[in-house]
C-alpha cells in the first residue's frame, strides 16, 4: 500500500540540509522501500532511494528492491508527479 506524507519533513545530511519535498513508498514482505525527492535549501534536488523497516525505522543499509515490489513502486509514483519525472529520464 502506498503511503505519501502529506507534510514535508526535513533532513540534514553532512553536505546540506532542506525538506523531503516528495516520498512514497511501497509495503513489502519484508520492509519499506521508499523513494524521497530532497529539496536542499540552496534549490538543488536528489532522488534518496531508502527504505523503513517493517516498524517504521529508517535504515541506513543499502535499499535492495525485489522484483516482486517493483509494480508496487510504480503504482506509489503516480502520487509523485516531479520524483516520476526524474526516475523516468533515468530509466529512459
Amino acid at each position: 500500500m502506498a503511503n505519501q506524507s502529506e507534510k514535508s519533513r526535513a533532513f540534514n545530511l553532512h553536505w546540506g540540509s532542506g525538506i523531503i519535498a516528495e516520498e512514497e513508498a511501497y509495503d513489502g514482505e519484508h520492509h519499506r522501500p521508499t523513494i524521497q525527492l530532497l529539496e536542499f535549501e540552496d534549490g538543488s534536488t536528489s532522488v534518496r532511494f531508502c527504505y523503513y523497516s517493517g516498524n517504521g525505522r529508517f535504515q541506513r543499509s543499502p535499499l535492495i528492491v525485489g522484483e516482486s515490489d517493483i509494480d508496487g513502486l510504480r503504482g506509489a509514483l503516480e502520487n509523485t508527479p516531479r520524483l516520476k519525472e526524474l526516475l523516468t529520464r533515468l530509466a529512459g
